[in-house]
């Protein structure tokens, strides 16, 4: 089994939509994994913005680490 990680940059200000990211690393073997690197990534991500930007922005990042059921081979894999 393994985790898939999606993390988003936000704003607060309405109409702004959040906007996907690259994370670098996207699958993790277990959710604590994928958990800790997300807050780690999202820490370094708010650190490289702009003091100003974020508090013109409300800027803020969320993730979501997501099981990923392994594939079933069928006859037409094989």
């Amino acid at each position: 089994m393994e985790y898939l990680i999606i993390m988003w940059l936000c704003s607060t200000i309405p109409g702004n939509d959040c906007r996907q990211i690259q994370t670098g690393i996207t699958k993790f073997k277990d959710h604590y994994d994928c958990a800790l690197y997300g807050y780690k990534h999202s820490v370094t991500t708010m650190e490289s913005l702009d003091k100003d930007f974020i508090n013109e922005y409300g800027a803020y990042s969320k993730f979501v680490c997501s099981k990923q059921e392994p594939k079933q081979e069928t006859k037409q894999d094989i």
